[in-house]
């Protein structure tokens, strides 16, 4: 016959089981957090008009267009702005990705604020918009309320 004692402190409690989940749920908030942050500090910004992914493609279908009946040097010139139309069109779309990873640290930021004691300051010296946070809930006070 088993001894129960030993048994007992395997045996998880229902709060045992509550802690445990939200342990995961915390987990998932904090790898939310940080893909965010690192999709920010990858973002360049740049001087001048921005440029649409519709503008982009449309610049390759005219490079596309032309590029048949150039002469050899301006070719050359073509094919080198496609291959930075391509990269520039790559980045844009990185930056789509950005809104939705904005979106969900937007659902999960105030309560992640309020149980590590994280500042509206602290967010905007790493990087996050003032819009983002206010759309988030998060309060410009000292401390999170």
């Amino acid at each position: 016959m088993p001894n129960t004692n030993k048994l007992q402190h395997l045996m998880l409690t229902e709060n045992d089981r509550a802690n445990l989940r939200s342990a995961g749920n915390i987990r998932t908030e904090t790898a939310i957090i940080r893909r965010y942050l690192s999709a920010l500090n990858e973002e360049e910004p740049r001087r001048g008009r921005r440029r649409t992914v519709e503008s982009v493609q449309r610049r390759i279908d005219y490079i596309r267009a032309n590029l048949s009946g150039a002469n050899p040097l301006a070719k050359v010139h073509l094919h080198q702005e496609l291959i930075n139309c391509k990269k520039e069109l790559e980045q844009l779309n990185a930056k789509n990705k950005l809104a939705s990873l904005e979106a969900d640290f937007i659902q999960i930021a105030k309560d992640y604020s309020l149980r590590k004691s994280i500042s509206y300051t602290a967010w905007r010296a790493s990087g996050v918009p003032a819009s983002v946070l206010k759309r988030a809930g998060v309060a410009r006070t000292k401390r999170p309320v």
